[in-house]
């Protein structure tokens, strides 16, 4: 069998839903979250307790993996339209030379549509109410999408549009900017989008929006 994928972020969200996809397609899978304890130990799934915060134990998950699909997030809180966001900037601060620290290569790095440059295709109403309520967080993705940028890693960033929890579908890869657009895309479609550019070596060191 081959070497596992790393999923940041496997027990919630967009995270779940491609341990789950891989699982369906017969990858293994090293599940890393705070709460991967909970999740049942299989051929397929190796649970991984660990803070993407704490080096160690991210350079201890990257042993012996051939990728990394980031999928953390935050739990959404009335707090957040004021106080800063870091996550996501320092645990790819961490993230990003300990995986050449282990010769870990491909990451495929999960953002969100309005982080970087995607901004610049919403509409002036679009980009005041993102601002307005998720501007600190996504400052941060920003930020994170600037390290993962310049490094010299095998990435892709990819950011989807509305999160929902519909049926799964193939969603549409939209890679040229003047086709990026806001709209709805099942969680499960974007983990198959991840997979299959973890699979696939899809769109190598570009950024992505997906839609449905």
């Amino acid at each position: 069998m081959t070497a596992p994928i790393l999923v940041l972020g496997a027990t919630s969200g967009i995270g779940a839903a491609a341990q789950r996809a891989a699982q369906s397609r017969g990858l293994k899978v090293r599940a890393f979250a705070r709460s991967a304890d909970q999740l049942d130990a299989t051929d397929l799934v190796e649970p991984y307790a660990g803070d993407a915060l704490d080096r160690e134990s991210v350079v201890s998950a990257l042993s012996g993996v051939r990728a990394v699909i980031y999928a953390l997030g935050i739990k959404e809180r009335l707090s957040m339209l004021w106080e800063e966001e870091t996550l996501f900037s320092k645990t790819t601060r961490i993230l990003l030379p300990a995986m050449r620290e282990m010769g870990v290569t491909r990451l495929v790095a999960v953002t969100g549509f309005g982080a970087g440059r995607s901004k610049l295709a919403m509409s002036n109403i679009e980009r005041l109410g993102h601002r307005a309520i998720l501007g600190r967080p996504y400052a941060d993705k920003d930020r994170q999408e600037a390290l993962i940028m310049e490094s010299d890693l095998d990435w892709t960033i990819v950011r989807p549009v509305i999160l929902t929890n519909g049926s799964s579908a193939a969603p549409q890869v939209l890679r040229d900017p003047e086709t990026w657009r806001n709209g709805l895309i099942p969680r499960s479609a974007v983990a198959t989008y991840l997979l299959d550019a973890v699979e696939n070596d899809l769109d190598l060191r570009k950024d992505v929006v997906l839609a449905r």
